[in-house]
């Protein structure tokens, strides 16, 4: 039986890196793996899923809302991949897990674990309740040499807790931390603020 897959981790952690070097695999092999996106992520383009590295490989299916996902056109299929997975709605990620089950087809998600409040994305806590699978992408601390856990947002050049949940971006938003050096930064940014 096909398993549905989380492979979480904090922004830099080269979790789309891994979704594509996993897309070209099944492509030298000649197999068939379709590339999905939430249509929020434009960050490089409409349909472009990029890693920070620079790859890049053109999205098969774009998805906003509540879509339901039409697999038709796209069989005989023997992957999917999902990039940015933590937007995608609960109902996706429930049709995913469908897909994996019934069609048996495996499904792997890429994803942000957490906000950077440090709380679950709604397509995130779907995968945690519903994957067979996870694996944790790991990368290192932008301030230490620690596993980073949290996703550090700095809004000109402040470390900060306010603003909207989705703030598109990369190293310029965003820096991946440890939780000391997370809550360090933000008390650091507080005091500053408050002078």
């Amino acid at each position: 039986m096909a398993k549905l897959y989380f492979r979480y981790g904090t922004m830099g952690s080269a979790k789309t890196l891994n979704l594509l070097a996993v897309l070209h695999n099944y492509e030298q092999q000649g197999k068939k793996a379709l590339l999905l996106k939430p249509l929020l992520d434009t960050r490089f383009g409409h349909d472009v899923v990029q890693s920070r590295a620079g790859l890049s490989h053109k999205a098969d299916l774009l998805l906003q809302g509540e879509d339901k996902i039409q697999l038709q056109a796209f069989l005989p299929l023997q992957c999917i991949l999902v990039d940015e997975a933590q937007f995608l709605h609960p109902s996706v990620i429930q049709q995913l897990r469908d897909i994996a089950t019934y069609d048996n087809i495996p499904v792997i998600c890429y994803g942000l674990r957490t906000d950077f409040r440090g709380r679950l994305f709604p397509g995130s806590q779907s995968l945690f309740e519903l994957a067979d699978s996870f694996e944790e992408v790991k990368t290192t601390c932008a301030y230490c040499n620690k596993k980073a856990t949290m996703n550090l947002r700095f809004i000109e050049g402040k470390a900060t807790l306010s603003g909207e949940t989705v703030l598109l971006g990369a190293d310029e938003n965003y820096q991946p931390a440890c939780y000391p050096c997370y809550r360090q930064k933000l008390f650091a940014a507080e005091k500053t603020s408050a002078v």
